[in-house]
Formats: C-alpha cells, structure tokens, sequence
C-alpha cells in the first residue's frame, strides 16, 4: 500500500467516525499535542475537546458527510491533505475546508496539526 493510499484509508476512517459518532477513532488518530486552529483562527491543543464532541448522546450528529476536494502531499513520513467537507445533520447542514497534517510517528499515523474554515 503506498503512502498515499495509507492516509485515504485513514481520512475514510475519520469520516465514518463523524458518521457514528466514534470517539475513539479520534482518540487513536489525533496526536496528544495536536495543534488544531479553528474556524475563528485560534491554535490549540485541542483533542480532548475533539473527542469529547464524538461522545454518543443526544442522537446522530450527522446523517451524511461528503468528502472531496481531496488533496494528499506527501513529505516522507508526513502527509498533508487538504479536502472539503458536506456535513447534514439536525445540528449543522454545510460544507468546510480541512487541512491535515498527518506525521507516521513511532510506525502509526497520526494528525499532528490541522485547520477547518468555512467552505
């Protein structure tokens, strides 16, 4: 499998974790000081707070997420995509850009920084 085929099969991963929603996917792939910026530009180590929004409760998050868009760059032992995002749910219905920034740390993958925006 090459490198590029490696981080699709992990970014299909993380959309059918939105689809659970499925912490622990998030838990096994974002890096304990992963650097994420928000929409509004703010930086920060921010993976508890992206797996404690994939919590279960409360119903389904989405019905349906859409990629595409997709752009994988690969460095080495790291990988930089950059896609868009169609999300439905009752919670939010729209589209936002991703960037990722996947490093192979210790034989795994892991996203070590990443930025959403509005699409």
């Amino acid at each position: 499998m090459t490198t590029v085929e490696e981080i699709r099969a992990l970014e299909e991963r993380l959309r059918e974790a939105e689809l659970g929603p499925d912490p622990a996917v998030f838990e096994e792939l974002l890096d304990d000081d992963a650097v994420l910026v928000d929409q509004k530009g703010r930086a920060a180590r921010a993976k508890r707070k992206v797996v404690e929004a994939h919590r279960p409760g409360k119903g389904a998050k989405f019905t349906a997420v859409e990629m595409s868009e997709e752009s994988i760059t690969v460095h080495e032992n790291a990988a930089v995509v950059t896609c868009t995002g169609r999300f439905t749910g009752p919670q939010f219905t729209g589209a936002l850009r991703f960037m990722r920034v996947w490093l192979k740390k210790d034989g795994r993958w892991r996203i070590v920084a990443g930025s959403i925006a509005d699409a």
